[in-house]
């Protein structure tokens, strides 16, 4: 009985072999080779169990690698007349290539619209990938239309691709057709790989892409990204949340706001949900009063972006800063599409349901998504999107300055800035939600940083005058504009400090006579935003206008809640009038008459003594970034 039982196993392990089609002939490379012919004439003919889709190929055998079509449908292959690929194809096989379905949006999909020039015209004959596997699918390969293509994959689908060396590729469905009567997708992968395309095939443009990123393969070799499958969409707030205001998604170009007006009140902002504060505060501060922040929202695709790139943009400009612009409110499930979007393809994990900083999120959007150019660019080389502050301590000083602590710094590292930003986020000098270096900071109103740009003219610390030389020496002990001298002071300060070694500023010839005779010009950066963090909770202070005398509001996306477990979180915008004042001398005496924290106001207390992240903007360059 075993016997039998073992022979049965042989024949069935036997017919897996020779059921298993030859995938690796479909695309290609110099992987080990793929298994034998398939005994059906028709791709798909019958349906692959699981376990066969497991099957490994002999790794002592190589095949040639052929034309993924003609190895789909061997008949046609053999009535067919030979072609090469620098031949060009005939009007029979372009009538051969049939548009299923044109590009559009499916309600769970994502779908990308990327630009790029010509690629090669043959896809299939190198590119360096394992052979796919079939997967199991309740379509009928065999009579290829439209009504019998796979009805949970459309174009704009989040597909992978597994293949026969276990390894998967992702990407976005930007074409699915009838080629030569097969039901073929045209993929977007999310990284380029060598030998494919930009989405022409055989001399016909079926859609556009980065080089090396189109993979035709046929429709039922794909199936949904298991990424994203754990994943449901965010659904509509219901039950107890039927309550709340309306979230519509909002298309377009809308301005920030430039006064507060009627936005004061509950119900107002951006709603915060499983840990969601560090995000909502930083959308609140970047987007809502400034536009120094939109080359994010409308930056075309470019053909290194991501294959999700327009679906992440999408979301943040229509769905979280157009409503918020426009209705003064975005709700939860909302934000919860962009925050599912980042988790998934960010390397920044637990963005849907963590506690995180900031600067994590920033580090997920803005540098890895969006690909935006760094807000800094220092001297060194290095670019960066934020400045964290790395200063000794001084006994002597009670309430700092973010002028005082951002001089120290930079003269401590001995870098400068390349070019004035038209945004200076700076991390204050705190690690971790706990330790402060200082247990109060005093966020300044104007930055003045003329002397943190490199090659900007330079007045002398002594009389004035055009500055030619630079001390290092000399500025540590004080403010970072201690250090410039004129080629006069410079020998008079010297002349009792051996030790010390002056470089010279580069001038401008040119300008170096008017600069002489008239007075240095500054340049100052403006406070519009201060992120503050309370043990683990982000709230923000936002500058709701431009000019210095432009009032404040306080903003907190889980100010309240209403009901339990399945109750809401309600969102709070408060103005407050008096924290210019606080910014001022005013807050210097408010900080000496109150010792302790709880002295404080409770708005006054988050400002100075729980400031995480100020966010400074240029007013002159703003508008050209």
């Amino acid at each position: 009985m075993s016997h039998e039982v073992h022979q049965e196993q042989e024949l069935e392990n036997t017919c897996s072999r020779d059921a298993q089609i030859d995938l690796f002939n479909l695309i290609g490379g110099s992987w080990p080779p793929a298994p034998k012919e398939p005994e059906h004439p028709e791709y798909g003919s019958v349906q692959l169990s699981p376990r066969r889709n497991m099957q490994h190929t002999n790794h002592h055998e190589r095949v040639k690698s052929v034309n993924l079509i003609n190895h789909i449908t061997p008949e046609r292959r053999r009535n067919r007349p030979t072609t090469s690929s620098n031949i060009q194809v005939t009007e029979d096989y372009s009538q051969n290539i049939k548009m299923v379905h044109e590009a559009k949006k499916n309600e769970t999909s994502l779908l990308v619209d990327v630009c790029s020039g010509d690629g090669p015209e043959d896809l299939y004959d190198s590119p360096s990938l394992g052979s796919p596997r079939a997967v199991t699918s309740n379509t009928k390969p065999s009579c290829p239309s439209p009504e019998h293509l796979q009805d949970d994959i459309g174009v704009g689908s989040l597909v992978e691709v597994a293949t026969d060396v276990d390894q998967n590729y992702y990407g976005v469905v930007r074409w699915i057709g009838l080629i030569e009567d097969i039901a073929t997708a045209g993929v977007e992968l999310e990284q380029s790989v060598c030998g494919l395309g930009d989405g022409g095939h055989k001399g016909t443009r079926l859609f556009s892409c980065g080089a090396g990123r189109a993979l035709f393969v046929p429709l039922p070799l794909c199936r949904r990204d298991a990424r994203f499958r754990d994943t449901p969409p965010p659904e509509p707030l219901r039950d107890e949340r039927s309550d709340q205001p309306d979230c519509p998604v909002v298309t377009g170009v809308v301005p920030p706001l430039n006064s507060l007006g009627e936005l004061a009140g509950k119900n107002r902002g951006i709603q915060g949900h499983h840990n969601s504060c560090y995000l909502d505060a930083t959308l609140f501060a970047m987007f809502t009063f400034t536009s120094v922040f939109d080359a994010l929202l409308y930056r075309p695709p470019e053909p290194e972006d991501s294959p999700h790139y327009s679906e992440v943009q999408r979301v943040l400009r229509e769905e979280v800063v157009n409503p918020l612009r426009r209705h003064g409110y975005v709700r939860a499930d909302r934000v919860m599409k962009l925050r599912t979007l980042l988790e998934r393809l960010s390397d920044v994990p637990g963005l849907t349901s963590e506690e995180k900083d900031p600067e994590e999120f920033l580090n997920g959007l803005v540098a890895q998504l969006l690909r935006a150019e760094p807000f800094l660019k220092l001297s060194s080389g290095q670019e960066a999107y934020c400045y964290q502050l790395f200063v000794e301590k001084d006994e002597h000083i009670t309430l700092p300055s973010v002028q005082q602590l951002l001089e120290q710094s930079f003269a401590t590292s001995g870098v400068k800035l390349s070019e004035v930003p038209a945004a200076f986020i700076i991390q204050m000098p705190r690690f971790g939600k706990q330790y402060k270096l200082y247990q109060r900071v005093q966020p300044s109103p104007l930055l003045d940083v003329t002397d943190l740009i490199e090659g900007l003219p330079r007045q002398c610390a002594v009389c004035g005058s055009l500055a030619r030389w630079e001390c290092g020496a000399c500025a540590a002990g004080g403010a970072l504009d201690a250090g410039a001298l004129c080629g006069a002071c410079l020998r008079l300060a010297h002349a009792a400090r051996p030790d010390h070694k002056a470089t010279p500023l580069s001038i401008c010839e040119e300008y170096a006579n008017i600069l002489e005779s008239s007075p240095i010009p500054r340049v100052y950066m403006e406070l519009f935003a201060v992120l503050c963090i309370e043990t683990s909770h982000y709230v923000a202070f936002v500058k709701t206008g431009a000019g210095h005398d432009a009032p404040w509001c306080f903003f907190d996306s889980m100010a309240d809640r209403k009901g339990e477990r399945n109750g809401y979180n309600i969102p709070e915008i408060v103005e407050i009038s008096e924290l210019c004042a606080w910014l001022s001398e005013e807050g210097r005496a408010l900080h000496a008459a109150a010792p302790l924290d709880r002295h404080l106001p409770a708005p006054a207390k988050r400002l100075l003594a729980d400031a995480y992240m100020c966010f400074y903007r240029s007013p002159d360059l703003a508008m050209y970034r």
